[in-house]
Formats: structure tokens, sequence, C-alpha cells
């Protein structure tokens, strides 16, 4: 799907991943579950591109259901995966602490697993080599993608700002659609290893240029970055989340 000149999505509301073009390429955000590899491909050539022009993966975060077709890249293809260095583990290994889900509804818990499934998610393959990067880094990739780190969902969790696509990418650090409860709307995302955290990190995205945020579940995103926060944390409120 094209969301704008430079910019791209595969997937759906349930589990995203994004496409930035320049001429110099493509860069890739976040790889979400193995299966959308073919989802991959095609919008590749919808774009008049190929495998071969991709010239990096930028991973909001190291869970599962982000770093999906991540390594068939890397390995069968050179391309290089970027990771936070508090995530590098987590994405070659897939260890993280078990955390409370937190409200669920079935239909919406059944649906995103029954997703996950059909994407192949139980063939994930963990990254054997992660290019590690910081808050601040402005990677040599198509876009000039610059990290802002989000603790929070995870210890590395960042936000990626490429203004020549007007976004900022967000992996984990909110959800606009809560994959276990269908609950639609600018909110804190479940799984989150520091909820109190992660809802402070959202303060760094108030003055970044940026027509689309961009969530890894749920719809873009086009507002106030400035008011991201707030809204977050009044959705933690009626939810009986943390605000500190």
């Amino acid at each position: 799907m094209r969301l704008g000149p430079h910019l791209h999505r595969i997937g759906n509301d349930v589990v995203a991943a994004y496409l930035v073009e320049t001429d110099d390429g493509v860069t890739v955000i976040d790889a979400g579950l193995p299966g959308h590899w073919r989802d991959l491909l095609a919008e590749l050539a919808a774009m008049g591109r190929a495998v071969e022009d991709v010239r990096g993966v930028v991973l909001t975060h190291g869970d599962s259901d982000h770093i999906g077709f991540a390594e068939r890249l890397r390995r069968d293809h050179g391309v290089p995966v970027f990771v936070h260095a508090d995530d590098a583990e987590r994405a070659r290994s897939g260890a993280k602490p078990k955390v409370a889900t937190g409200p669920a509804r079935l239909g919406p818990t059944a649906g995103f697993l029954a997703h996950a499934l059909r994407k192949q998610g139980w063939r994930t393959r963990y990254l054997s080599e992660v290019v590690e990067v910081a808050d601040g880094d402005v990677l040599a990739l198509p876009g000039s993608p610059r990290v802002i780190a989000m603790p929070g969902h995870s210890p590395g969790s960042i936000a990626v700002h490429v203004p020549v696509a007007g976004a900022v990418f967000v992996g984990d650090a909110l959800t606009t659609r809560h994959v276990l409860t269908g609950r639609p709307g600018l909110q804190a995302a479940p799984f989150t290893d520091d909820p109190a955290r992660a809802l402070e990190s959202l303060g760094r995205l108030a003055g970044l240029e940026a027509a689309w945020l961009l969530p890894g579940h749920g719809t873009p995103w086009r507002g106030d970055l400035g008011t991201v926060e707030e809204r977050v944390r009044r959705a933690a409120d009626g939810a009986g989340g943390p605000r500190s």
C-alpha cells in the first residue's frame, strides 16, 4: 500500500511493516512475520523494485512479530539489520521477560493468533548478526532514518524518524489498535516490559516534523505529535493503566 511519494506499508492493521523509497533504494522499517515475505516481494514489484534494491532493515525493537523476514534478507541477500544495542540480544535470541498482558477479549485475541499462524509466526528466525545503533544515530540508508530511543516496551525500543517520507515509525511504543481487545485509537501497546517508562518516552515525539505516525499494530495516524503522550495517558486512565 502506497501512503505517500516515499512511503509504503505492507501487512495490515494487525501486523504492519513499512518501506521507505528514495532514488538510493529502499529501507525496510520492521519485518513483520515470516509470511510477510510474499507481501514484501509483491510491494517491491508494484514499486518497480526488487529485493536487490533493499539497502537495510531498521527494527523498532527485537520482538518476534517485528523481525519476521529480517534474517532472510540478511542471510540470503546481504542486507544489514539495524537494532538498538539494548535490544540486540532480544533480536538474536528472543530472550525477554514475562510481562502481564492486561485486558483481552476472545475475538480479537483469537484473530491476532490466527493471523500470526497464517503469516507463519511459528517459523520465526532470530538474527545471526545485527548492526547495533544508539539514540541520535542517522543511518546511511535511503531516507537517512534517525534513531530516537523510546525505552519502555522493551529496553531498546526506538522510533525511526524519516523526514523525506514525512513519517515517524514507532513500533510498539504505542498502538492504534490493541491486538488483544480490538480497541481502536492511540493507546499503550500490550506486552510492554515497563509501561510507565513507555508512557514517559512518548514525550520524545513532540516537536518532530512528521505527517504520519506509523505503529506496528493498528491504522496509520495523522495529527499533532505534541498531543500523543497526553492522548495515550488519557487512554491508559480509561483502561486503568499507569500514568507515571
